[in-house]
């Protein structure tokens, strides 16, 4: 190229100072993402493990958009090199996708050097995002999943699951049936007045299904009485 006259665009120098700065800010923000997803998540999943990739999203897409935007170069490698990424780890939760990409803009913005932008913009979003699970928090407060294990094949207990969970909680809605050669396994939604009322309904249904198994998930607080 340079026999033609021609010479590609060569970026600013990279700064190992603005570089440390960038990942001294993301590591903070990084730490309180996390905190966030911890606290106002509402997802099923472990969200103390999955929030703990958040830090290492962000400093890495800070450290490749630092190096990147130096070169033109490394910038086309860095295309070719994404079309052939692939992850096969599925992300099961909207809310989760969600985070992912507020990891990646606080990321993006570190290594292109708009710290305060980014900083502001990302205290910005997770306050509102606060703001809204703290609003709605009264009216969720008493939503738990109940997950029902019947081992016992030869008799279909949907019916009279249902029939008892209706009879303890104030509202009750089946999420999934799962039919398998060694049993059953029920998935409720359910709407309880306090914590004496999920432990009348775990009596109740080992007193009906012997040897059943009971799981009650509290996705956000169950209220005390």
């Amino acid at each position: 190229m340079q026999g033609l006259g021609l010479e590609l665009p060569v970026g600013a120098p990279l700064s190992v100072i603005a570089l440390i700065v960038s990942l001294g800010i993301g590591a903070a923000l990084s730490l309180l993402l996390r905190w966030h997803f911890e606290r106002f998540g509402s997802t099923l999943s472990n969200r103390s493990e999955f929030a703990q990739v958040f830090p290492l999203i962000v400093l890495t897409t800070v450290l490749i958009i630092t190096v990147v935007k130096s070169s033109l170069a490394l910038s086309l490698g860095l295309v070719g090199a994404l079309s052939i990424v692939r992850f096969r780890t599925p992300i099961k939760e909207p809310e989760e996708l969600a985070y992912l990409f507020i990891a990646i803009a606080i990321g993006l913005g570190l290594g292109a050097d708009q710290h305060m932008a980014t900083v502001a913009a990302a205290l910005i979003i997770l306050t509102i995002v606060a703001i809204v699970r703290w609003g709605r928090r009264g009216s969720e407060q008493t939503g738990l999943y109940l997950s029902i294990d019947w081992r016992d094949a030869s008799s279909n207990p949907l019916a009279g699951l249902s029939e008892l969970v209706s009879r303890h909680a104030v509202a009750a809605d089946l999420r999934r049936v799962d039919a398998r050669d060694g049993g059953y396994e029920v998935t409720y939604f359910v709407d309880v007045q306090g914590s004496d009322v999920v432990a009348s309904l775990i009596d109740a249904l080992q007193e009906q299904f012997p040897g059943v198994g009971v799981t009650f998930v509290d996705q956000n607080q169950l209220p005390s009485v």
